[in-house]
């Protein structure tokens, strides 16, 4: 089992290091493709909440490269440098996508909500569950309990169906982002496709991040269910 499992995170590792180097590809080669319309980043964005009837998002740009994100508290859509006064039909394509989640926000997307509600057990558990798996094994060698390391377990799920649930919200997103840019006529079939390739590249990345933390928490079962054995 621990075999496979070690098999498996290499495989895994792989495809992420592989996603992570094609979304930046991808993105950076359509990124020197113009729009024909002359649009920017900030135009679409701004359009399409205009479109879907939101009037209460406001459009701001951010430091960084593929920074870009909708934040659903403050009702922010954030687009990054080479997004927001970008006018390639890459930037195009990411900021119809963060406004595909303005949309989802806007019409209580359930997939959204309930990633939106896990977030804070998720945000604890990302960073102590690991910490607390290991510690509660060292220390059920002493206390003959594990109960921190089925509690680092419990929080980790979390992590996991957080990931899975931003599978749909993320693929969804891409889909109402190129049905409007077409819709809308945004983009022509040409800058649609090179669009869809973005998003298409950019998905690949949470597919493997929902794999790496699925193997991880395989790996944390695998650690307690063996200090179980040795007790």
């Amino acid at each position: 089992m621990d075999m496979l499992l070690y098999v498996l995170f290499i495989i895994v590792a792989i495809v992420t290091i592989f996603a992570q180097f094609n979304v930046k590809s991808t993105f950076e080669k359509y990124s020197k493709i113009r729009n024909s319309r002359g649009y920017t980043g900030a135009d679409v964005a701004r359009m399409l909440l205009e479109q879907n009837g939101i009037t209460d998002v406001a459009v701001e740009p951010i430091s960084g490269v593929l920074t870009d994100h909708y934040d659903p508290t403050n009702k922010v859509l954030r687009l990054s440098e080479s997004v927001y006064a970008s006018q390639s039909v890459a930037a195009l394509g990411v900021a119809a996508h963060e406004t595909g989640h303005a949309v989802q926000h806007n019409t209580g997307y359930t997939p959204l909500a309930i990633r939106s509600s896990i977030f804070p057990a998720v945000s604890i558990g990302s960073k102590t569950a690991v910490p607390l798996v290991v510690i509660g094994v060292l220390l059920s060698y002493f206390t003959n309990s594990l109960f921190l390391a089925y509690a680092g377990i419990i929080l980790f799920t979390f992590v996991v169906l957080f990931q899975l649930v931003t599978l749909p919200v993320e693929f969804d997103a891409s889909h109402r982002a190129m049905d409007m840019l077409v819709e809308y006529n945004f983009l022509d079939n040409s800058e649609a496709t090179a669009a869809r390739k973005v998003l298409g590249a950019a998905a690949l990345t949470y597919v493997a991040a929902a794999a790496s933390s699925i193997i991880t928490l395989l790996r944390l079962i695998s650690i307690v269910s063996g200090g179980r054995r040795r007790r």
